[in-house]
């Protein structure tokens, strides 16, 4: 059985790779995700099931073209990892980069993540669409 640790990596592995189908395996069936920020994008907010992640991942195609994306610290406990991270990405379709750091928090139970809350530095991301 895989740590938790292994299993949010395994997700960071399948998202840089774009195989979204592969990352949904790693979810629940009931899984929560959610993304804050401060500013309306459509990606902001909850959605509930694998589905709905899945639509939550082409929002997030047509708002941002994501140039680099670290995770650089993994904080673990026997059923949730917090990530530290880093992002260079391009506002779709303004054409203007930003940077920022972010966080993700993962719940998980009996080797599926259960629930994710995002957030990063919406005033960046802002400004690049401005």
């Amino acid at each position: 059985m895989s740590t938790p640790t292994e299993i949010v990596q395994a997700m960071y592995g399948a998202f840089g790779r774009g195989d979204v189908a592969a990352l949904l395996t790693l979810l629940s069936d009931d899984v929560e995700w959610t993304h804050r920020g401060s500013i309306g994008l459509a990606y902001m907010g909850t959605v509930r099931g694998k589905a709905a992640v899945a639509r939550w991942f082409g929002q997030v195609a047509e708002l941002d073209g994501i140039q680099a994306f670290e995770p650089r610290e993994f904080l673990a406990g026997p059923d949730h990892v917090t990530v530290l991270g880093w992002e260079r990405t391009q506002a779709l379709p303004a054409g203007k980069v930003f940077e920022c750091d972010w966080v993700h928090v993962f719940e998980l139970r009996d080797g599926k993540v259960t629930r994710f809350v995002g957030t990063y530095d919406t005033a960046a991301s802002a400004a690049a669409r401005a």
